[in-house]
């Protein structure tokens, strides 16, 4: 892995800590920063990690030590692939990519209009459409709305329906983007609406988040490179659990 992979991969993986932080605080969870992994003391909110990987070469049994596996789903986010969770009882819940695109406007021109979904009612549209009746829209709390470097962005309809989006969190140097969605046409029909969003905001920052499957798939087609592996751990042989 090259210099500049291995500079964004640690910029994306601190990141998405700060947004899975932001997330667990909106729940009332306060985590902590350590300087190898952001850790939470107890359940995280659904399909978010307990711990995120800050750094290569993070000591398991310390990592474990530091959230709760007496509950179960715990999850553990491996940025940089090289952790073996498997004597404290995870197994690997699947692995992704790293991704990243330089600073520039979507290439595919969006046929949707934006705004931010900052108030509680247009974020409770949003989640609304974000989870398409699955009964998980109460993940998205107003709280999240005073997190001052978490944008939820909504692609709305010419009838002003919320019918793709994402949220966007700014760092310093990047701007992470994670649950991207659209009503009908999955990713493909996401990314454009998203990227002139975070283009407008944030013009001069790469975009990095993280993507596997047909997912990433989609995200390579849409300008984003990847960057280098990840893996979800999951406690326990039975629990349903995915992370952001």
């Amino acid at each position: 892995m090259t210099t500049t992979k291995q500079f964004m991969v640690r910029a994306a993986a601190r990141n998405n800590a700060e947004w899975c932080a932001a997330m667990a605080r909106s729940h009332g969870l306060v985590g902590a920063w350590g300087q190898d992994a952001w850790t939470a003391p107890a359940r995280t909110p659904p399909l978010h990690p307990d711990a995120v990987t800050l750094v290569p070469g993070a000591d398991p049994a310390a990592l474990v030590a530091r959230i709760d596996t007496g509950t179960p789903g715990a999850s553990v986010k491996d940025s940089f692939a090289d952790l073996d969770l498997s004597d404290a009882g995870f197994h690997v819940l699947f692995e992704g990519q790293w991704i990243h695109r330089p600073a520039r406007p979507p290439s595919v021109a969006p046929d949707l209009a934006w705004d931010l979904a900052d108030d509680p009612a247009a974020l409770r549209d949003w989640a609304r459409a974000w989870d398409d009746g699955d009964g998980g829209a109460g993940l998205f709390r107003p709280e999240l709305l005073a997190d001052t470097v978490t944008f939820v962005l909504a692609g709305r309809s010419a009838d002003g329906r919320v019918v793709a989006g994402a949220v966007a969190g700014r760092s310093d140097q990047v701007v992470g983007i994670s649950n991207v969605f659209a009503r009908d046409g999955g990713p493909d029909a996401a990314w454009p609406v998203v990227l002139d969003a975070v283009h407008r905001l944030f013009p001069t920052l790469p975009v990095v988040g993280y993507e596997h499957g047909d997912a990433l798939a989609a995200a390579v087609r849409h300008g984003f490179e990847p960057l280098g592996p990840l893996r979800v751990w999951l406690h326990g042989p039975t629990a349903a659990r995915s992370t952001a």
